[in-house]
């Protein structure tokens, strides 16, 4: 096993849930976060984020890939690094996650590969174009997103059930599972996204996005584990994996 890089930090925040620090540890072992990465993820919860998404997966993926897919999506997404003012536009948003898409990436998490941005398709004779389209490593999947500047609409589902069918008929290779779409928006109601996803025949899900971030309450930064206390999980699991 390749030896883990370890950091040192004077962080000296407390931890009172070691399955936090184990969490990510293992993330960081799985995925090999470099210490900056592992800085952002532990600063922005993903811990609490991961898996949050609003999907119909149960429903329309077979198990256990279900459940991988509902772990790779997670609610909210933080594009803070965009640095946006208040009078966005769709086309702002989309723009700034290409310009910084490493740090995108780095927020959709490990396995997605960029694809393109507007992807045009051709259906009936007239002309589509997917604002985000990914495809995943693990789940070997295509994965649509689509960028919404307001709240969630329960057409927006529908319009996502037609995209996802598109890309199975025209994209596909033999190899490749079912496409799956994830709808980004500011705002939503979980009932009627609930509501919406209900009667869909396609894998997809809902997650909120946020363009700047306020600063933790110190209740829930002090639950947080520092890079220390991380190393030192990753120093334990290494030794656990590495075996006598």
């Amino acid at each position: 096993m390749k030896k883990t890089t370890l950091w040192r930090s004077q962080d000296t925040t407390l931890v009172k849930d070691p399955l936090q620090r184990l969490w990510y540890a293992r993330q960081t072992i799985e995925h090999g976060w470099s210490r900056a990465v592992l800085l952002h993820q532990i600063d922005t919860a993903a811990h609490e984020r991961q898996g949050k998404a609003i999907t119909n997966f149960a429903r329309t993926l077979p198990e256990p890939r279900s459940d991988l897919a509902r772990e790779v999506l997670k609610d909210p997404y933080h594009f803070d690094f965009l640095a946006l003012g208040p009078a966005v536009k769709e086309e702002d948003v989309r723009r700034g996650l290409l310009e910084h898409l490493r740090d995108f990436l780095i927020e959709l998490g490990s396995g997605f590969a960029y694809v393109g941005t507007r992807y045009h398709l051709e259906v009936g004779g007239q002309d589509y174009y997917l604002d985000l389209l990914f495809y995943h490593l693990r789940l070997r999947s295509f994965i649509v997103v689509e960028l919404k500047l307001d709240s969630f609409e329960p057409e927006h589902a529908g319009k996502m059930n037609f995209y996802l069918s598109a890309v199975d008929d025209m994209l596909l290779h033999p190899e490749d599972r079912p496409s799956i779409g994830l709808i980004l928006c500011r705002r939503k109601n979980r009932v009627i996204v609930e509501y919406s996803l209900r009667d869909t025949t396609r894998p997809m899900g809902v997650a909120s996005y946020q363009l700047r971030r306020d600063v933790l309450p110190e209740p829930l930064r002090a639950s947080l584990p520092s890079v220390e206390q991380i190393e030192t999980e990753l120093e334990q699991v290494g030794r656990k994996e590495e075996g006598p």
